[in-house]
């Protein structure tokens, strides 16, 4: 099985690396910082690992090595769409370059990079896409006006493609993630003021949801939502919009 992850050199995406490379799977790693992904072929075994440097933020790199990879390592089986970046703070601090390569990053870098290696999937009737949204999707969260947006649209993306391809031998894997250990993670959280709510917020680990996301690609589930207690997200949507609304900690002023 030839599995791609995006976003890998760091945080869930090289969780999803690890768990897969455990599972004896083909690795296909793609991101910014060749070096990292150096180091974390080596542990996962250079013999079936392909590594890709490449900034997915420049629409010229999305899809230009996805040839040379399935060169190397068979048809693409498993895509996931883990690249991205989290900008928190208010919308006008935001700089509109800022905000450009996150929207780019964050959502259509993943549509292109479906839509290139979901034809080949429809051609061989079979494969599996992931795309790791967030519960920013369903909640979204004041701070993060365009990571919410980007998200929101991965997320709608990816659920209604799931109906389109499920008769034609593709399966498609949404994943909303709440907080889970990791850099940027802690950036985020950083970037608010501290809490009793935010001391609280539930957390998870990247391992952990490396193997429901393993899991759920095996056995074809539709969607991944973790720390589990954000299940409720999906299903009282209201109450979370008030929780949200109500308790987001206020964001830190900026220095002057």
């Amino acid at each position: 099985m030839h599995v791609v992850v995006t976003g890998a050199s760091s945080g869930i995406g090289e969780a999803i690396a690890r768990e897969y490379g455990k599972r004896g799977a083909k690795l296909t790693l793609v991101a910014r910082r060749r070096e990292l992904l150096d180091r974390l072929a080596s542990e996962v075994g250079t013999e079936r690992t392909n590594v890709v440097q490449a900034d997915l933020a420049n629409p010229a790199n999305v899809n230009a090595w996805v040839d040379e990879a399935e060169q190397k390592l068979g048809p693409i089986d498993v895509l996931v769409n883990n690249a991205g970046v989290q900008i928190v703070k208010s919308a006008t601090a935001t700089t509109w370059e800022e905000a450009e390569r996150l929207l780019l990053l964050d959502l259509h870098t993943p549509l292109k990079l479906t839509h290139h290696v979901l034809k080949r999937m429809l051609e061989r009737k079979r494969g599996t896409i992931v795309d790791v949204a967030s519960v920013a999707a369903i909640a979204p969260t004041p701070g993060m006006f365009f990571y919410n947006a980007a998200k929101g649209g991965l997320a709608a993306a990816s659920e209604g493609l799931r109906a389109e391809v499920k008769d034609h031998g593709v399966h498609v894997v949404t994943v909303y993630p709440g907080p889970v250990k990791s850099a940027m993670e802690e950036a985020g959280r950083a970037a608010y003021e501290d809490t009793p709510a935010s001391r609280y917020t539930p957390t998870g680990s990247p391992d952990v949801l490396a193997r429901l996301i393993a899991e759920a690609v095996e056995k074809k589930r539709p969607r991944v939502v973790y720390p589990r207690l954000y299940f409720l997200v999906r299903h009282f949507p209201n109450a979370t919009r008030w929780a949200l609304d109500t308790l987001t900690p206020p964001l830190k002023r900026l220095p002057k």
